[in-house]
């Protein structure tokens, strides 16, 4: 994954899958918990899906100050293009 929006769409895609929030839904403004009804169990489940889809060490810390799906996608970016 090398660019942002690739990564936003990989988000997309987990956030339907695995917690059926449809993709429109998901855009860089929205907010995790207040928009998206997304919690710390979830966020778990998602760092376990990114770390087996992108093959890199993805650790919970990463994401502890994620509040928005663009604080996700550049913990992502970061991870996946250090």
């Amino acid at each position: 994954m090398t660019s942002h929006e690739d990564i936003l769409q990989l988000i997309k895609d987990i956030m339907l899958e695995m917690f059926e929030i449809e993709p429109e839904l998901v855009t860089l403004e929205a907010r995790l918990s207040e928009e998206l009804d997304f919690d710390s169990i979830d966020a778990v489940d998602m760092i376990v899906k990114l770390k087996e889809l992108t093959g890199k060490a993805v650790q919970p810390a990463d994401f502890k100050n994620a509040r928005t799906i663009n604080d996700v996608v550049d913990a992502v970016f970061k991870i996946t293009n250090d």
